[in-house]
């Protein structure tokens, strides 16, 4: 059983250096987790993992090898893959409202519950959204989650109506890993590493190097040496440009948390922000509304926004092809006599350090998807992850 453990740990993701099992062994042999399970588990949690963002990781190994997992009520990680439909939390719950109860009995018998719920545990190899009968997302039945049924068995996923009598495959650790979706917070530490674009001015060195005098002095035998430095200044410019509407509707509260991180952050000479639907066209709105009439000229943009501006796009992409390549598929206001690839190819040929990141993107080059598949070889992109938000800062400060 202890060998299984490092080998599902290493399965999970978890990298454990052979130095650490054997600290976990020696730690062992001395008693320190007494015969407590509990015990193991935070003595072994504090020696294999390094960071909070693999508590997640952690977990699920220690419940596959320890708590028995794996019996008549697994749910497999597949499973809660299929159930994983966070972004589409706010529209769930309005569907599922529609038709909430719909003056059912709300009396709810939970061995028959448990034992349906058992049976299609068995059954099921399929993902499932909507319907009645299959464990799954924003359908009828007692079991699954984000549907409309009060009461019954929620497996994995967010709360909901706080009503479900059980919960399976809850995970308190996984907002902490690193592929998951942003918040305000996680959005302005990213952001903190653009400082690393300030530049020097050209003056006197008028301040203080604390590193260089330690290491002057250091390497004067200790004889104070003092070294000074020229006076920063941030040269961030930002300019940051929404996709609005449609099916960027459920990701609203994310576009909420960035524009709020990126107004709060004092790390930016200047930041603009201006809105668009699906693909940016001749027009770029100034609110999400994206109201005709109220909006700036993309042309005025790159004659009045140097190229030192650093460009990150933020939408999902999700656009038909006739949409992105035909110079009249702007069906919300005017195109400018030229498709949308034509100004992405302007925005990328006029600023140098440009990003897309996307809530939703789809692994590798998904052929359901030829529009995001054709930007990404166009503009870089990111999943609109810690991970993903982290790399595409570094993008950006590529100096080449």
């Amino acid at each position: 059983m202890f060998t299984k453990f490092f080998y599902t740990c290493k399965a999970k993701g978890l990298h454990i250096t052979l130095s650490e099992w054997l600290t976990l062994q020696d730690a062992l042999d001395r008693g320190l987790a007494g015969s407590s399970l509990t015990q193991f588990y935070y003595l072994a949690r504090m020696i294999l993992v390094k960071n909070e963002t693999d508590f997640d990781k952690f977990d699920l190994a220690f419940d596959e090898c320890f708590k028995a997992v794996r019996s008549e009520n697994e749910v497999t990680s597949e499973m809660l893959r299929w159930l994983d439909k966070s972004d589409m939390l706010e529209l769930a719950h309005e569907d599922a409202r529609k038709w909430l109860n719909e003056g059912e009995d709300l009396q709810i018998d939970k061995e028959d519950v448990e034992e349906k719920f058992k049976d299609r545990l068995k059954d099921q190899d399929t993902e499932h959204n909507g319907g009645s009968y299959w464990i799954g997302t924003m359908g009828k039945t007692s079991f699954g989650n984000l549907g409309g049924n009060v009461g019954g068995v929620r497996v994995g996923g967010k709360t909901g109506y706080q009503s479900a009598f059980a919960v399976v495959g809850a995970r308190k650790y996984r907002d902490f890993r690193d592929d998951r979706m942003l918040d305000n917070r996680q959005f302005q530490l990213a952001f903190r590493r653009l400082r690393q674009f300030s530049t020097k001015l050209d003056v006197p060195r008028t301040e203080l190097d604390i590193p260089g005098t330690v290491d002057k002095t250091c390497n004067n035998g200790g004889c104070l040496q003092i070294v000074m430095e020229k006076p920063r200044k941030n040269s961030v410019k930002l300019l940051l440009l929404f996709d609005s509407g449609g099916t960027m509707i459920p990701f609203s509260s994310l576009m909420n948390e960035l524009f709020q991180a990126v107004h709060k952050s004092n790390h930016f000479k200047d930041v603009k922000c201006y809105y668009f639907h699906n693909c940016i066209y001749s027009k770029l709105y100034k609110t999400p509304e994206c109201e005709n009439g109220d909006w700036v000229d993309t042309e005025w943009i790159f004659r009045n926004l140097d190229s030192d501006y650093k460009v990150i796009i933020v939408g999902d992409a999700a656009m038909a092809p006739e949409e992105l390549y035909s110079e009249t598929g702007n069906y919300r206001g005017p195109n400018g006599g030229l498709s949308g690839w034509d100004w992405l190819q302007l925005m990328k040929r006029h600023y140098k350090k440009i990003i897309w990141l996307n809530p939703k993107m789809a692994p590798g080059d998904a052929p359901w998807r030829e529009a995001e598949t054709a930007i990404k070889g166009l503009v870089p992109m990111y999943k609109l992850t810690v991970e993903g938000l982290n790399e595409g800062m570094i993008r950006l400060m590529r100096k080449n």
